[in-house]
């Protein structure tokens, strides 16, 4: 959804530059315009800079937080469908559709004695300028999951990604299916 309206960050609040993914904070007490919010993230201007806030991070500017939860880890142990299901609530900044039923996500490996998650993962388009912050999102997201330390997130483009990748789900949804 496109909008425009102004929000008081009530909070510091952690927040990625687009399209380049450098990591920032908006001190608390700092005015943004909210230029678009889409699959529960939120792209903002800030001193004249585009930057993404995820959707978890919402309440730090008064906003309704995106929640993503999961149930308390029983051993230390990685939970490969958790991060699966932290994937699936990543969206795509122009498509709204998650990266998983986009087809985007190609591997996920999981070191359990480091806590590590490795995945791979391609764009739309090989030239797509919002890589680094997609992998930002991904990185966030993955690593609200139990027992993950980190995430090692690879942009491969072989194969290149087609429509037919996509779930027939999405298909509908973006007018692809035919």
């Amino acid at each position: 959804m496109s909008e425009r309206r102004m929000v008081v960050a009530q909070a510091d609040c952690p927040a990625r530059r687009v399209p380049d993914g450098t990591p920032l904070v908006i001190p608390e007490g700092t005015f943004v315009t909210i230029t678009q919010a889409l699959g529960g993230n939120y792209t903002l201007t800030y001193h004249g800079q585009m930057v993404r806030v995820d959707g978890t991070d919402a309440h730090l500017l008064g906003l309704e937080s995106t929640s993503i939860e999961f149930p308390a880890p029983e051993d230390d142990r990685i939970i490969e469908e958790q991060v699966w299901q932290a994937l699936g609530s990543v969206y795509d900044p122009e498509i709204p559709v998650d990266l998983v039923n986009l087809g985007l996500i190609y591997k996920v490996g999981i070191d359990q004695s480091s806590g590590r998650v490795d995945i791979q993962m391609t764009l739309t388009a090989p030239a797509c300028g919002m890589g680094p912050v997609l992998v930002g999102d991904v990185e966030y997201r993955v690593r609200l999951v139990p027992n993950v330390k980190s995430v090692k997130v690879e942009l491969v483009f072989d194969p290149p990604w087609q429509r037919h990748m996509m779930s027939e789900e999405a298909q509908l949804q973006t007018g692809m299916f035919y």
